[in-house]
C-alpha cells in the first residue's frame, strides 16, 4: 500500500488530469495515496451552464456528470502513480451505476474512488459521490490508457 500523500503536497486536479474547464470536475483533492485511492471535492456553485437546462425551474445536476466526476477522481488517483507519467486515462466501461437522490446548485461533491486493478495497459476502479454524508452516486469503471502526447 502506498504512503498517503500530506496535504501541503496535494497537488491541485490540473497537474494531473489533462482536463480543463469547464469539463474539469474536481476542483481540489482533499486524499491522495497514489496509484490506489483519491478523495476530491466539486463545489456546485449554481452558476453551471448545464442547470439552465437540466432542469428549467428545478435544476439537477446530471447523473452523467456525477460518473465523469467519479471517473475523474479514480483518474487522479491512477495518474498519480510514478509508473503511468506521461500516460493518459480513457474510459473502458461503467458499471453498476446508480444513482440514490438529486444534487443541486450549492451542494458540494464529495467524491471518493479506490483503484481494484491497475496496470500500464489500464485498470478498474470503483467509487462514490456523495453530499452532506449521503451517498447520491455509486458506479465501478473500465479505463485503458493511451500516450498522453497526441503525436504518439
Amino acid at each position: 500500500m502506498s504512503d498517503a500523500v500530506s496535504e501541503p503536497d496535494i497537488p491541485r486536479p490540473e497537474e494531473l488530469l489533462p482536463h480543463r474547464a469547464p469539463f474539469l470536475l474536481v476542483d481540489e483533492i482533499v486524499e491522495l495515496q497514489p496509484g490506489e485511492r483519491c478523495v476530491g471535492l466539486w463545489h456546485l456553485s449554481g452558476d453551471e451552464a448545464f442547470f439552465t437546462g437540466h432542469f428549467p425551474g428545478r435544476p439537477t445536476l446530471p447523473g452523467v456528470l456525477m460518473v465523469e466526476a467519479i471517473a475523474q477522481t479514480a483518474g487522479l488517483a491512477a495518474a498519480s502513480a510514478s509508473s503511468l507519467k506521461g500516460k493518459l486515462a480513457l474510459f473502458g466501461g461503467i458499471d453498476r451505476a446508480r444513482f440514490r437522490r438529486q444534487v443541486i446548485p450549492g451542494d458540494t461533491l464529495r467524491l471518493e474512488a479506490t483503484i481494484d486493478r491497475l496496470s500500464t495497459r489500464g485498470g478498474r476502479a470503483r467509487g462514490t459521490a456523495s453530499v452532506n454524508g449521503q451517498v447520491v452516486c455509486e458506479a465501478s469503471m473500465m479505463f485503458l490508457f493511451a500516450d498522453a502526447d497526441a503525436s504518439n
